[in-house]
């Protein structure tokens, strides 16, 4: 018996990996965050399968039902939205197995700013822009954010930032950045991206949040924020006629 945590990528059911969707064919108990994981991912389980709605449950009558399948035998799939090891509440959840001695694994899956990435058609990291991608979020009622890592300390590397989480702090991340980043660098926020109701609202760190107001967004949004969201930059020495390298001596 085992557990496999599967993450089930950013919405659409087609971008869950193929590993993770073999998983959720053959597993006979299938625990989902049905408030961010498509039902219809969780429908490829076997017939017969227990499929549980893990969303209005506590930590414990989580891992009661893990206990419980590992009882009788019978491998759990534990499908989590986009890839488990961001934001995914995995960890303590591996500790109470981990305690009780029940085997698990990790299947990953497409992280949220990838997905937003890919829906935007651009590159976040680019040549003399920006070549670091920091994944982040703010304090919120749920979790307070480690000393040292306030968005203040981490905008003054320049880097892409892909806040998480963070749609209702969006006054605060804006104050938190026009020093170092400016009014009129590039910000991005997607809503619900790869799923049908996606939307994705460009603009500066001057307009997004009035623009992201209008549209009305409380939750299941990502914040992206740096210069190589305008795609503009110097281009990539890998495949200039002039570079060599072991494949083109």
């Amino acid at each position: 018996m085992t557990v496999h945590f599967i993450g089930a990528g950013p919405g659409a059911p087609d971008l869950i990996t193929v590993r993770g969707l073999r998983l959720i064919k053959r597993c006979p108990v299938c625990l989902y965050a049905g408030s961010l994981v498509p039902r219809a991912i969780v429908d490829a389980a076997p017939p017969g399968a227990r499929v549980v709605d893990t969303a209005p449950l506590t930590l414990d009558e989580i891992v009661a039902e893990m206990a419980d399948a590992n009882r009788q035998g019978l491998d759990v799939a534990r499908v989590h939205s986009g890839d488990p090891s961001l934001y995914g509440a995995t960890a303590e959840q591996m500790r109470r197995l981990d305690a009780l001695g029940i085997p698990y694994d990790v299947t990953p899956g497409v992280p949220a700013f990838a997905a937003a990435a890919a829906a935007l058609r651009r590159e976040l990291t680019l040549p003399d822009v920006a070549q670091t991608v920091i994944l982040t979020r703010t304090a919120t009622r749920a979790s307070a954010m480690p000393d040292g890592e306030s968005l203040e300390r981490l905008a003054a590397t320049g880097a892409t930032l892909a806040i998480h989480l963070s749609i209702t702090n969006l006054a605060r991340v804006v104050r938190a950045l026009l020093p170092n980043y400016g009014g009129d660098c590039p910000a991005v926020v997607a809503y619900r991206v790869t799923w049908p109701d996606e939307r994705i609202i460009r603009g500066t760190l001057a307009d997004i949040r009035d623009k992201a107001k209008a549209a009305g967004f409380t939750r299941t949004a990502l914040i992206l924020v740096g210069r190589a969201l305008s795609g503009e930059g110097s281009e990539s020495r890998l495949y200039a006629a002039d570079h060599d390298h072991l494949l083109r001596p």
